[in-house]
């Protein structure tokens, strides 16, 4: 057999702590259970596990350091299932809190309990001001919910669970099956009670043993100022009803925001188009934005150009997860009238001649052949 301390993957100076961590690492890794098909991994198991039990007692690693296996039983070292009253099983016992990690060894366990309830999604629409500014919203949903006539127990009026006698109110069943590393235990929900311990011989008229029933349930919900369109708030405990008194799930609200009309955001910004003609571009005008904090007066200077932006600080979206505000971003879109009165027409031929521009022409010969094939 291997250095003990080689198997453990740790120096001989290793202290109890770095011993017990070392163990649980390679005590997972080499389980049969994590390992059905490989018995060499089921073999390093078992020396692994004679390697911690003689490195955990201080007297025998005491012989072992000065000694050798020899001065700890010889080649065959200590016996595993002495050392833990019974079979691995007891080992995960001791070191993994009483559950097997592998799902299929022996851990002993409580009683099982009443399972938890369901967690319960809902999907709700909100305006766009709600997210930005956060608002209280109502949910409405359809979930499990403890039976007020029995109080969540299941049981009939004047009555009340029994312990299971197959189990004897543990909740689990434990059988023992022969391997070759010894006895290995395994456990289960017991059968006739469902993992719960108990048994309910008079059930609740109402819910039928179930203690809980499914009915109508509203809840106001906070959202947060900042929020964006996917955003899933999580409410604890809200969710369904545990069975039997079990605690209740928790309930996650999805968010979906409505776009707006004007607005669009981008980040923690607001982005708004701002309308504007070409004579109010080419000669300056002074307009009334509205915003979601309320009018703003924009002053459009001279000469603005398509696509200028203006800059409102602190008009944006409050920062979910930080102080303060984005901006509002107003962008000059300058619309070109698609229709001219006979007047504006000549007005503009004009001006397009007194800058000696060259128009009419390539439109008006557009417009011929569009005609044509009309």
């Amino acid at each position: 057999m291997a250095d003990y301390y080689q198997l453990l993957g740790v120096t001989r100076t290793a202290s109890a702590d770095e011993l017990k961590k070392a163990y649980r690492k390679k005590a997972r890794e080499l389980h049969p259970d994590a390992n059905p098909d490989n018995p060499a991994a089921a073999e390093q198991f078992k020396e692994v596990s004679k390697a911690y039990a003689v490195l955990s007692d201080d007297d025998q690693r005491a012989r072992y350091d000065r000694f050798g296996e020899a001065g700890v039983g010889g080649n065959g070292g200590p016996n595993v299932d002495d050392l833990f009253g019974g079979g691995l099983g007891d080992i995960f016992d001791a070191f993994f809190g009483g559950g097997n990690p592998f799902g299929g060894g022996g851990g002993r366990r409580g009683p099982s309990g009443p399972p938890r309830g369901q967690d319960m999604e809902v999907a709700v629409t909100i305006a766009f001001e709600q997210a930005v500014f956060g608002d209280q919203i109502a949910v409405d949903l359809k979930l499990p919910q403890t039976c007020a006539d029995c109080g969540g127990a299941g049981a009939g009026e004047g009555t009340k669970p029994v312990t299971c006698s197959e189990c004897s109110g543990s909740g689990q069943v434990r059988r023992v099956r022969q391997s070759v590393l010894g006895q290995m235990v395994s456990t289960s929900p017991c059968p006739r009670c469902g993992g719960m311990g108990e048994v309910i011989t008079t059930p609740c008229t109402r819910c039928r043993g179930e203690g809980r029933i499914t009915a109508d349930k509203s809840y106001t919900v906070d959202v947060p100022a900042g929020v964006v369109d996917g955003s899933t708030l999580r409410l604890t405990r809200r969710g369904a009803a545990g069975p039997r008194g079990g605690p209740p799930g928790d309930l996650y609200v999805h968010l979906r925001v409505q776009p707006h009309d004007r607005f669009r955001r981008i980040e923690d910004d607001l982005v708004v188009e701002v309308p504007i003609s070409i004579a109010q571009a080419s000669l300056g005008t002074k307009l009334t934005l509205v915003t979601l904090d309320g009018d703003e007066e924009l002053l459009v200077a001279a000469g603005t150009q398509p696509g200028h932006q203006f800059i409102l600080r602190g008009r944006g979206v409050p920062r979910l997860h930080g102080r303060g505000r984005g901006d509002l971003r107003a962008i000059v879109k300058v619309e070109v009238p698609t229709k001219l009165s006979s007047t504006e027409t000549d007005l503009l031929r004009q001006f397009a001649e007194a800058r000696g521009e060259v128009i009419g022409e390539a439109g008006g010969l557009l417009s011929k052949i569009k005609s044509a094939f009309s």
